[in-house]
């Protein structure tokens, strides 16, 4: 971590400076949210995604780290302040995940590497939306059209989104699914335009973390919740949604699943799925899998300490 601080604050900033000094001082990563790796021709390429709101990379590995600065400057952050043409208009809002360490920052919690093209790169930010680059993140432009969010007096602004976690199938790159604060979104076209996918009759639209199939873009499995005010299962009874339709229609899965007195919330990066297998981890400590893509489910254990990330190998 510190290796990321130090290169945060302004261009003339000294890396040998020692903790304590006025340099390193302004030098803060309060958290380190999402980690992901580059295209195979990128030996020791890596990214990282943190709190508050940078995208660092690396090509050795992880043993040195540059900030990603036109992300960082970028126009709806209010630009760079040193270039002179900034108009220092942030419209990046904070997350709440950030409140532990005392602040209201933004923070980027899902990077998305094009298996067709490492240079073609997603991020998504809360609270921002998502940002797309297809130059290896010399410039980033807005992929945010069709999002809604009901916390905002306008709805479709282009800034002040919320993902909660955004992936994309690895078999079918331009098929995106996103689990939002406001529902869960779906595209088709490589994030130009999102689609509103959620179903309340099914209990699908609060929540943290969704899952596609390798194969099939328009499969995707999500663990709702009640809401952002209460978060917790719905009705008491765990289940997981899948659709195979793109949303067109949901099947919520609760076989083996805890029906009664169940509180848990999973987590944006506390689910995964591999071939048919699905794995995922709640706050309470409760880890489960599935060997038939969710038909049936399997408890691997309790009474963990809260699962914030769950990943095959």
């Amino acid at each position: 971590a510190r290796h990321i601080a130090q290169v945060l604050p302004t261009p003339d900033f000294d890396p040998e400076a020692p903790a304590g000094t006025p340099e390193y001082a302004n030098a803060t990563v309060y958290k380190i949210w999402h980690l992901a790796f580059g295209g195979p021709d990128q030996p020791g390429r890596l990214y990282a995604g943190t709190i508050p709101g940078g995208l660092f990379v690396s090509d050795d590995g992880g043993d040195t780290w540059e900030l990603n600065r036109p992300l960082w400057n970028h126009e709806s952050r209010g630009g760079d302040l040193f270039a002179g043409d900034a108009t220092s208009e942030n419209q990046w809002g904070g997350t709440p995940a950030s409140i532990d360490y005392g602040v209201f920052e933004p923070g980027i919690h899902s990077i998305i590497v094009d298996p067709r093209d490492p240079n073609h790169l997603h991020v998504a930010v809360s609270s921002a939306g998502v940002l797309e680059s297809t130059d290896g993140g010399k410039t980033w432009a807005g992929r945010n059209r069709g999002m809604l969010m009901d916390y905002l007096p306008n709805p479709e602004a282009d800034w002040g989104h919320d993902p909660h976690f955004v992936t994309q199938c690895p078999g079918q790159p331009d098929h995106l699914w996103q689990q939002n604060h406001c529902g869960v979104f779906y595209s088709d076209d490589g994030a130009q335009s999102w689609k509103k996918v959620s179903d309340p009759d099914t209990g699908v639209n609060f929540g943290f973390p969704v899952a596609v199939d390798e194969q099939d873009g328009r499969t995707a499995w999500v663990v709702p919740g009640r809401s952002d005010a209460q978060r917790m299962t719905i009705d008491g009874g765990l289940f997981v949604a899948r659709t195979e339709d793109g949303g067109q229609s949901w099947q919520a899965l609760r076989n083996g699943l805890p029906q009664e007195n169940a509180h848990d919330i999973v987590l944006r990066h506390a689910l995964d799925v591999s071939g048919d297998c699905l794995c995922f981890g709640s706050t309470t400590g409760n880890a489960y899998l599935s060997e038939d893509r969710g038909e049936t489910w399997q408890c691997l254990g309790n009474n963990f300490p809260p699962i914030y990330s769950v990943r095959f190998g």
